[in-house]
């Protein structure tokens, strides 16, 4: 026994070193060298039952049992699932979402649906098929983002919605999972989240309220205040990897890991769709151990959609691609904006950019200065927006665009990436607002009765401790005012602006107030005065935002990229 079982070890070894199978799935082998490891991987596991047999010894990697996980379908795999379900389900978007799984619970039309998830899919998509079809009651989120359908059925009574801050929900499964009850967080101190009372299900009507969440207890550490949240549990829980051996090992693909390894394990049973089912995953390759997991199933068919295709313009001569009228105008301020805020950023740093105007920091700071660019849904080092042809369906960013990975990224999972934040691992964050208050407060993320956008990770970034930097357009549809004495929809965070730039000004928050510390180039201070409602007082040494100077940069950067790229 001990001689067919240390000899064969020893072969399979000296095989995979002259073979590099460390890197197994980029090379091919020779058909002898494959019969021969395949030889002495049946002489190991023969010598492995007799000794494990006559010793009667388990639980080491090499004596392990050979019970496999795999299911032959969906189908199969959700057999048992029925009506009134609690589920939870990984993805960003519609990346690493278990769509095979989604598809089957359509098709067997299971009714009175309770989701954990961070965003619902789109409309034609994902969680977004359930919604449509109304088997869905109740969804816990952190973000209804570009899904009309699951706005609609809130809005007007149609189903509950208990809105979550992305990073509290990630940590909530991960404490499921890990078996700790209840945990004290920062994101949420002085909004709904705390004081309880939004409205979590509306009547018919779209006014009355039927139902409305419950406040937080709030305690004091080391002079920050914090809330308590309990783990999250489920019936079932749903996620999608790339890999998986028989055993339920896991191995995820770039930013489609995201909340899947959060949530594998908080449910009495976890299911997880994969694209590969492999006979064994290199150790030092697996994401996630297979004790976490029940059943695995290969995907029928693997979909690879993208809900937001974004390409890099490659410059002519006389510029970039061409835009007519309101979009060329609006894509000249976003970028006036988005150059002047490349400006807070210095060498060295480890900068979050939220989803909208900051999303353009990403395409312009490349080649200005070295910093690595943190995305929540688990990307460190982001690059700009691909080239024509060289998107990759598994890689995006917080707003669910197609974009690049810059030299020396790394990809995490959802916890992860908000562990950075709260723990000040991030020098800064960068993100858009609806509206901004004279005393820094920020207002993002729900306009009541109108639109319901969610909070996504902005309350977590906000409340982290780490310089917030706000990039908004001054003046909304109309003119109507943004920067104001108070904010007048829901707060998604409490005096924690640091520096605010529009398309017009730049404002540095002080313990003595808002101050105008720079004016664009195009404009006056009775123009910011007129579009400012709120108390601001200027700075002595007010300068001119060098926004003309940094667009002709960035063109240059952009050949410069392209080049590069090519």
């Amino acid at each position: 026994c001990f001689f067919f079982f240390f000899q064969a070890e020893d072969g399979i070894r000296d095989v995979e070193r002259s073979r590099g199978l460390g890197d197994v799935y980029k090379r091919q082998v020779s058909t002898q060298s494959t019969w021969g490891l395949l030889f002495l991987r049946m002489l190991s596991r023969l010598g492995v039952k007799i000794l494990s047999k006559s010793l009667g010894v388990v639980g080491t990697r090499s004596l392990a049992t050979e019970t496999s996980k795999v299911f032959s379908s969906p189908e199969e795999a959700l057999k048992d699932m029925k009506d009134g379900v609690t589920v939870c389900m990984g993805g960003f978007g519609l990346v690493g979402i278990p769509e095979n799984g989604v598809l089957t619970m359509v098709k067997r039309n299971i009714r009175n649906i309770r989701i954990v998830s961070n965003i619902a899919g789109t409309h034609e998509w994902g969680i977004g098929l359930l919604l449509k079809d109304n088997q869905v009651i109740e969804m816990n989120a952190s973000y209804v983002g570009e899904n009309p359908t699951f706005e609609k059925q809130y809005l007007t009574g149609g189903i509950s919605l208990n809105m979550i801050p992305q990073g509290t929900l990630a940590e909530r499964c991960r404490m499921g999972s890990a078996g700790i009850p209840a945990a004290y967080v920062k994101a949420g101190v002085g909004t709904y989240v705390e004081n309880g009372g939004f409205p979590m299900r509306l009547g018919a009507d779209g006014k009355s309220i039927m139902e409305v969440s419950k406040p937080r207890e709030r305690r004091n550490f080391d002079g920050r205040e914090y809330l308590l949240e309990e783990a999250i549990k489920v019936d079932f829980a749903m996620m999608k990897a790339f890999q998986a051996d028989k055993k339920g090992n896991l191995r995820f693909r770039k930013t489609a890991r995201n909340f899947n390894p959060d949530m594998c394990g908080i449910g009495k049973i976890n299911v997880v769709e994969v694209e590969q089912i492999v006979d064994e995953i290199p150790a030092d390759k697996i994401h996630l151990p297979g004790c976490f997991i029940d059943r695995v199933y290969k995907a029928p068919k693997v979909y690879k959609k993208i809900e937001r295709l974004k390409l890099r313009d490659v410059p002519t001569s006389s510029g970039s691609a061409k835009k007519k009228g309101k979009e060329e105008a609006k894509d000249h301020l976003r970028q006036r904006i988005a150059q002047r805020a490349c400006e807070e950023l210095k060498e060295g740093m480890y900068c979050n950019l939220g989803i909208g105007i900051p999303v353009v920091v990403a395409n312009t700071v490349m080649g200005k200065v070295a910093v690595d660019l943190q995305s929540e849904n688990g990307l460190v080092g982001m690059g700009p927006y691909p080239l024509k042809g060289m998107q990759d369906s598994d890689i995006i960013n917080a707003g669910k665009e197609t974009i690049t990975e810059a030299v020396g990224h790394s990809h995490n999972r959802s916890s992860d990436a908000f562990g950075m934040m709260r723990g000040l691992h991030l020098h800064m964050t960068m993100l858009g607002s609806l509206q901004v208050s004279e005393t820094g407060d920020i207002a993002n993320w729900i306009i009541p009765g109108q639109k319901v956008k969610g909070m996504g990770g902005a309350m977590d970034l906000v409340s982290s401790g780490s310089p917030v930097v706000v990039v908004m357009e001054h003046v909304g549809p109309g003119g109507t005012p943004k920067l104001l004495p108070e904010c007048t929809i829901p707060l998604t965070g409490k005096g924690c602006t640091s520096t605010l730039i529009t398309d017009m000004a730049v404002f540095h928050f002080t313990p003595q107030g808002m101050v105008l510390s720079e004016i664009a180039p195009d404009t006056t201070l009775e123009a910011v005065k007129k579009a400012t409602p709120a108390k601001y007082t200027v700075s002595p040494n007010l300068k001119k935002m060098a926004v003309d100077q940094l667009i002709k940069l960035t063109y240059i950067n952009q050949q410069f990229l392209s080049l590069i790229h090519i």
